[in-house]
């Protein structure tokens, strides 16, 4: 079978394609953003460095110093993606499409999908995809045409699943998976600490449409009488924490990594292995990979609950803490107190999260459902 894979370069979609590796299937690789080739994916086939009709010359310098005109040229020098694909797709001629994130890899190409009906096409869901926009009438609208499209559907929960058939969606569905894929746990099971040993609390520090960081550390202020024996760690920080951080210092011990000075992954999760405990917020997101990892990892969670989607992995007071507003300091700051005052509870939850919910997430276990899952298309296309 030969399966056209449709995204933006990403160490998520780079991870769920390497799950597919000797696994039968001719797979090919249309880089939407058309930039450079990605090295770790060798053994795939891939469309890259087409989106440029003329590299004019100060392009770098007009995208750092003058943005506006450099957007300008960028579409009068630009092919038209849908124009390439089609292009692509006539000389690759696959069986099965499969789009990751519906606004930069399934709206671009939609047009080219629907005068190709013979051909089977997937969209996996990603984060807000679905969740955050439709509640955008002009968003709406694609939503609803790529979903009236599409032949099968991954997401990474099952909100979204409920979201996708209330939106239109009449496809197979074929399952919930994290959007990168399994994790190897034995390449980073040596970096899991004790919890008597953890000494790390970490926060995510994403701020901006969906991210709510500002409001975790304004909460963990309001308890930092708590963290005097812990190293607040903040990664992933975008410009409005570093901004914030620098005028209201928090009176506990922090460390930022900034979102533009990339942390290798393997460094997050030594940190998430050191982490009593790990803070994610949000207004709208799916199932965070980070939490996720995180959980495995031996933190214990506390996360926003978007549309009820992080209940899916965590039960109140059990296995971790929601955040039912992701606004509200007050409630941030009442969760992190209660963590802080139930010692047991974070020690029965780091034994509940690696023997109930890690196994669930192993790479081999996931692998072979996603592959199983690609060879249903196989054979419903056999059969048809």
């Amino acid at each position: 079978m030969k399966l056209l894979i449709v995204s933006m370069p990403s160490i998520h979609v780079t991870r769920w394609v390497s799950q597919l590796e000797h696994a039968g299937f001719d797979v090919y690789w249309f880089n939407v953003h058309g930039t450079d080739k990605n090295t770790k994916l060798p053994w795939v086939q891939q469309k890259v460095n087409w989106k440029l009709k003329w590299d004019y010359p100060g392009r770098t310098f007009l995208k750092k110093r003058i943005p506006i005109l450099h957007k300008v040229l960028q579409r009068l020098f630009s092919n038209d993606t849908a124009v390439v694909f089609e292009s692509y797709l006539k000389d690759v001629q696959p069986d099965v499409v499969h789009s990751f994130a519906l606004y930069v890899a399934a709206t671009p190409i939609v047009e080219v999908m629907e005068r190709h009906t013979h051909l089977k096409w997937v969209y996996s869901s990603w984060g807000s995809d679905l969740f955050y926009f439709k509640n955008l009438p002009a968003y709406l609208k694609d939503i609803k045409r790529v979903l009236q499209r599409v032949d099968y559907l991954f997401t990474d929960c099952n909100r979204d699943y409920q979201i996708a058939k209330d939106l239109g969606f009449r496809g197979t569905f074929l399952g919930v998976f994290p959007g990168g894929g399994g994790f190897d746990f034995d390449s980073y099971n040596q970096y899991i600490q004790p919890v008597t040993e953890r000494s790390v609390i970490l926060v995510k520090g994403y701020q901006g449409r969906s991210g709510r960081a500002i409001s975790i550390l304004k909460a963990l202020q309001d308890v930092s009488v708590m963290l005097k024996d812990y190293h607040v760690v903040i990664f992933g920080a975008d410009p409005d924490v570093v901004d914030y951080l620098k005028i209201y210092e928090p009176s506990y011990s922090f460390k930022v990594f900034e979102k533009s000075a990339f942390l290798p992954h393997e460094d997050i999760m030594k940190l998430m292995g050191q982490a009593l405990l790990y803070i994610g917020n949000s207004n709208s997101d799916g199932m965070p990979n980070t939490l996720l990892e995180a959980i495995c990892m031996g933190a214990f969670p506390i996360q926003s609950n978007p549309g009820g989607v992080t209940e899916e992995v965590i039960t109140d007071k059990n296995n971790g803490l929601l955040i039912d507003d992701c606004e509200s300091v007050t409630l941030i700051a009442k969760q992190i107190d209660y963590a802080f005052q139930h010692q047991k509870l974070i020690e029965q939850a780091f034994i509940y999260n690696q023997k109930t919910i890690k196994p669930e997430y192993d790479i081999d276990l996931i692998k072979n459902k996603v592959v199983e899952a690609y060879k249903s298309i196989q054979k419903r296309k056999n059969y048809d």
